[in-house]
């Protein structure tokens, strides 16, 4: 079963663009480049923090570490 999560930046709580809810589902996100992938060199490319909401599935990208999560209980 997967972890479920609420999540901040800074202070502000996130929250899902598309439907207003606050419970999220976490992957790592590659950010693929056709020039890297050209190169056989996919691996090296940039990460990013998938947010799943939980609600309707809409995918929320977040780089940098600028990203703080909490375990949703429930």
């Amino acid at each position: 079963m997967a972890k479920h999560v609420h999540a901040a930046v800074g202070e502000k709580k996130v929250q899902c663009l598309i439907c207003g809810g606050d419970v999220f589902r976490e992957r790592e996100v590659k950010l693929n480049s056709t020039g890297m992938e050209l190169f056989n060199m996919a691996w090296a490319n940039e990460s990013a923090t998938g947010l799943i909401c939980r609600s309707c599935g809409y995918v929320h990208l977040f780089v940098r570490g600028s990203l703080t999560l909490y375990r949703a209980e429930g």
